[in-house]
C-alpha cells in the first residue's frame, strides 16, 4: 500500500493515537513498556512532512499510559492517562514534567476525552468505576459520576457539551446529563443495555445481513464489557459501541431499549476502539485485538430503508491487516481529504493510510 506510512515506537507498545484538533501533520500516540502491565510509559508527539513521520517531543512517565487527548484550548497540550490512576498536562514547551497532575482515581485511568464544544473541561473513566470530570487549571475533580463497575470509554456529545457518556464492564452504555438535578442518580439519565433484546415483542428481528444463514435474528447475544464507543457527528443521538463479543452495534438514544439500529460484523476477537468519520455520517473506523483495522458503513445512507423491526446491515468497506499484534487505538484526521486514519498497536507500530485505499471497489 503506496499511501501508508509507519513510525516506530521500540520498546513501547502503543494504547492510543489521536491527530491534533489544530494541525494535520501532528498527532500524539500513548505507549507503554511490557503491554502496559508493569514498567513505564511514554507519550510521542510526532510531525509530518514530506519526509515522513518524525518525533517532534517525547514524555516519559513512571507508569503505563492507556490514553491520551489533545487539548482544545491550547494548541501545545495534552493530558495523558496512567496506570497509577493519575492524568497529566503535559506541554510541548515545557520539557519533561507535567505542568498539570490529577490525582483522584485510585484505579488504572482507561480513557481521557477533552470537551469540543466548552473546550474548558475534559473528562476521565477508571477502573474504580467513576468517571471524572475536570478543569485544566484545577488539580480537584468538578464532579464525580459514579458508574458501579468498570468504566472504560468515557466521552462527551459532539452537540452538547453537558453530555457525557461510559461505556462499562457490565454491558452498559450511560449517557449522563450535568444540567439536571444531581438527585440520587448523579445526573443519569439514559441507561442502553447493549447486549439485551429489543423490549418491543417477544419476536426478535431479522439481521438484515447479506450472506446471513436464512432465517437468522439478533438474539441479543451474552452480556459482555463493552469497551469502546462514539457518538456519530451528523445524527444526533446515535451512538456506536463495541466490545469483547466482537459486534459493533448502533443504537439512537431516544429508544435506548429498543435494541441496536444497526449490526456490524466481521472482526474476530474484540473490538478495542472505534471511531465514527468526522467527515462522513454513515462511516466509522475501528481497531480489533484480532490485529485489523477495519472501515465501515452502518448502511444509513442506503436509499431503501430496512423494513420496519428490522436491524439495519452493516458493510466492511476495507481491511487494514498491516499490525502484527493488536490494534489498540485509531483516529481520524480531522482535515484534508477526509479520509486520512492513524493506528497503533501492541507491535510498537504507528500505521497512517488513506481510508480510501481500503475500499473495495
Amino acid at each position: 500500500m503506496a499511501s501508508m506510512l509507519e513510525f516506530r515506537t521500540p520498546g513501547y507498545q502503543g494504547s492510543a493515537v489521536q491527530y491534533s484538533p489544530y494541525y494535520d501533520s501532528r498527532l500524539a500516540v500513548a505507549a507503554s513498556t511490557n503491554y502496559g502491565i508493569v514498567g513505564n510509559g511514554r507519550l510521542y508527539c510526532l510531525g509530518l512532512s514530506a519526509r515522513g513521520v518524525a518525533i517532534e517531543k517525547t514524555f516519559d512517565t513512571n507508569d503505563a499510559l492507556y490514553d491520551l487527548a489533545w487539548s482544545e484550548i491550547n494548541e501545545n497540550q495534552l493530558v495523558a492517562a496512567t496506570g497509577d490512576g493519575s492524568i497529566k498536562l503535559f506541554d510541548l514547551a515545557v520539557d519533561q514534567f507535567p505542568v498539570m497532575n490529577f490525582h483522584e482515581h485510585n484505579r488504572e485511568v482507561f480513557s481521557v476525552t477533552w470537551n469540543p464544544i466548552a473546550k474548558d473541561t475534559f473528562v476521565s473513566s477508571s477502573w474504580d468505576g467513576t468517571v471524572k470530570l475536570w478543569s485544566p487549571t484545577r488539580t480537584a475533580s468538578l464532579k464525580t459520576l459514579p458508574i458501579g463497575c468498570t468504566a472504560y470509554s468515557t466521552t462527551f456529545s459532539p452537540t452538547n457539551p453537558s453530555i457525557i457518556s461510559v461505556s462499562s464492564s457490565d454491558s452498559h452504555i450511560r449517557i449522563f446529563d450535568l444540567r439536571t438535578p444531581v438527585s440520587a442518580k448523579y445526573h443519569l439519565t439514559t441507561v442502553i443495555p447493549v447486549h439485551a433484546p429489543p423490549a418491543a415483542g417477544p419476536v426478535l428481528p431479522r439481521i438484515a445481513t447479506p450472506g446471513a444463514p436464512p432465517g437468522a435474528t439478533y438474539a441479543g447475544a451474552v452480556p459482555g464489557e463493552v469497551l469502546t464507543h462514539d457518538w456519530n457527528k451528523y445524527h444526533d443521538g446515535i451512538i456506536a459501541a463495541g466490545g469483547v463479543d466482537r459486534l459493533i452495534r448502533t443504537f439512537d438514544v431516544r429508544n435506548p431499549t429498543g435494541g441496536p439500529v444497526a449490526l456490524l460484523a466481521g472482526h474476530n476477537y474484540a473490538v478495542r476502539r472505534l471511531a465514527w468519520s468526522p467527515h462522513a455520517s454513515d462511516v466509522l473506523v475501528s481497531a480489533s485485538y484480532d490485529m485489523t483495522v477495519r472501515v465501515w458503513s452502518d448502511g444509513s445512507s442506503a436509499p431503501i430503508p430496512p423494513a420496519e423491526n428490522t436491524i439495519r446491515a452493516g458493510t466492511e468497506l476495507g481491511l487494514m491487516n498491516r499490525h502484527t499484534e493488536f490494534a489498540m487505538g485509531v483516529d481520524w484526521c480531522l482535515f484534508g481529504a477526509g479520509g486520512w486514519v492513524a493506528s497503533v498497536g501492541w507491535d510498537e507500530r504507528v500505521l497512517l493510510f488513506d481510508a480510501h485505499t481500503l475500499v473495495r471497489s
